[in-house]
């Protein structure tokens, strides 16, 4: 999940989504916190310009979204399109992985994030 927000309420927003994470985000973030994943740091729902990723690595300039099924409609992908240009602006690679593949295919969304961290190495 990606929200615009304000400076002052950004804190809040950032915790309240750490509360509430998905299943998948909750699967994702235990196989690469604590640079468990090619020894990659990753901030999970990190503050970029005025958006909220969900897990970033500030020094691979990687960012991973994990899209549930909001993310499938028109208006949402115009969105996610113009979000994902922004942070492509600013040097930042955004991979995208559906929930369903986090929690069926695990391996291969490690297997394709950890490819792209070593690409940048």
């Amino acid at each position: 999940m990606t929200l615009l927000f304000n400076a002052r309420s950004s804190v809040e927003v950032r915790t309240s989504l750490r509360m509430n994470s998905t299943d998948a985000e909750v699967i994702l973030w235990e196989a690469i916190r604590g640079r468990r994943l090619v020894n990659a740091k990753f901030r999970r729902q990190h503050s970029i310009g005025p958006y909220i990723t969900d897990f970033c690595s500030p020094g691979h300039r990687l960012i991973v979204e994990l899209d549930g099924s909001v993310h499938n409609g028109h208006e949402q992908a115009e969105y996610d399109e113009q979000r994902d240009a922004y942070l492509r602006s600013l040097g930042f690679k955004v991979l995208r992985f559906s929930n369903h593949s986090v929690m069926d295919e695990l391996d291969i969304v490690l297997h394709t994030i950890q490819s792209e961290i070593l690409a940048k190495s």
